[in-house]
């Protein structure tokens, strides 16, 4: 199937094949024609499934076969629950719609100052992307009117649920109009997220692609136990002797980010760290010098790393496995993209080795592993606690709607053993 029977116009056609693609993915099959319906969507996908030009495309063909006299107002919101993500569907928007009469995007998240956003806001927008905290202080200030929107797409929803933005969520939708198509994107389905769903979607066409606990077949896994003390000094071998050049690499903590760049750095090798606390600017410049080459290393937190898209990435590096094994796949998820081989490398120490069973438990597959010579473990080392991150928490009287997404916790509804695949 091509792009060119999903019912999309001339100039969406035109800017899709100026992008080099002529194949759509199976998310963009599903979606594309029931969007253009004017169904309401509760679709399974994860990220490097394509969905964002999945509902991009058929919401930038609803907004200009209607174009609106006078003022613009904002007629389509994207809910997200980071700022790489928001950044990544502004980016597609500007991508897929530059032949189309000229429609005004803005992004609005928090970790930066509100007064540019104010302002872009004013001269009006036809599409917001917007993090949940973010747009309700726009709210609260009155900057903001969600009176006219006709589509809302909520994306990533089981990872702002995860976040605690539920109830963030149920603010925003209360200020939207009742008639409105409503696009519901979720990698998995907690019964929070279910019952998101039945209140907000009417009669929506279930989409489900690439389940979550299927792993890319193009990428490589394998486990290199090691001492916990050792496992720098172990990626700096791997990388130094298989030339690695560029490697996204998972820590638990920010602080455990920060750490691991600056002796990566003291290695000789090129290291940039991203996570909530960096400013902005400093995740926005870290993530672009990591695309250009400049940087080989980019170390990330899992909130940090989600909306990451990066093309033909060859490695991705667990340093810690996460607490959650579907936050596994969405690691490994980020290399084996687009046709392009790639390799996923675990460093497990003693520790992770229920972290590890939990994993394969979910893949229903062991991962090899292999031994890397001058680096085995010593068997006499015991088991420590795991780090949890749990000291950068918001104190308990904080935490709510007021937590800003660089600070993001995981809703008490969202357990994973409570998760399942959508639909």
């Amino acid at each position: 199937m091509s792009f060119d029977s999903l019912g999309l116009s001339a100039e969406l056609l035109r800017a899709v094949a100026e992008e080099g693609y002529d194949t759509p993915t199976p998310i963009q099959v599903q979606a594309i024609p029931v969007i253009l319906q004017g169904r309401d969507v509760l679709a399974g996908a994860q990220t490097g499934t394509g969905k964002t030009a999945g509902f991009t495309l058929p919401m930038l063909q609803h907004l200009s076969a209607r174009p609106v006299e006078g003022r613009r107002r904002i007629r389509t919101l994207v809910l997200v629950p980071t700022r790489e993500l928001a950044a990544q569907v502004a980016a597609s928007v500007d991508t897929y719609g530059r032949h189309l009469p000229q429609l005004r995007c803005a992004v609005v998240f928090g970790g930066v100052s509100i007064n540019p956003q104010i302002a872009t806001l004013r001269r009006g927008v036809d599409i917001l992307v917007a993090t949940p905290g973010r747009l309700l202080d726009h709210a609260q200030q009155r900057t903001v009117d969600l009176s006219s929107v006709e589509i809302l797409v909520l994306d990533e929803a089981d990872r702002m649920l995860d976040m605690g933005f539920i109830r963030d969520i149920r603010r925003v939708l209360a200020m939207l109009p009742k008639r409105r198509q409503n696009l519901l994107f979720s990698a998995t389905c907690s019964d929070e997220i279910r019952s998101l769903a039945n209140g907000l979607l009417d009669n929506p066409v279930e989409i489900e692609v690439a389940r979550r606990n299927i792993t890319a077949e193009l990428v490589t896994q394998v486990v290199h136990p090691v001492d916990r003390a050792r496992k720098r000094e172990l990626l700096s071998h791997l990388m130094s002797t298989g030339d690695w050049r560029q490697v996204l690499v998972f820590t638990r903590t920010k602080h455990g980010a920060n750490r691991l760049a600056t002796q990566l750095e003291h290695d000789g090798i090129s290291a940039a760290a991203i996570h909530g606390n960096k400013s902005q600017a400093a995740r926005t410049k870290a993530l672009a010098d990591f695309k250009a080459g400049k940087v080989r290393t980019l170390v990330a937190t899992e909130v940090a790393a989600r909306g990451l898209d990066i093309d033909q990435l060859p490695h991705v590096v667990n340093f810690e496995l996460p607490h959650v094994s579907e936050d596994y796949v969405h690691r490994i998820g980020r290399t084996g993209r687009a046709g392009s081989e790639g390799e996923a490398v675990s460093l497990v120490c003693v520790d992770e080795r229920r972290l590890l069973a939990d994993i394969e438990r979910l893949l229903k597959r062991n991962i090899p592993q292999r031994m890397i010579a001058g680096f085995e473990p010593d068997p006499s080392i015991r088991p420590e606690p795991i780090e949890t991150g749990r000291r950068g928490a918001p104190p308990a009287k904080n935490r709510g709607r007021g937590v800003p997404e660089r600070q993001g916790r995981r809703s008490r509804g969202a357990r994973p053993q409570d998760r399942r695949i959508c639909p």
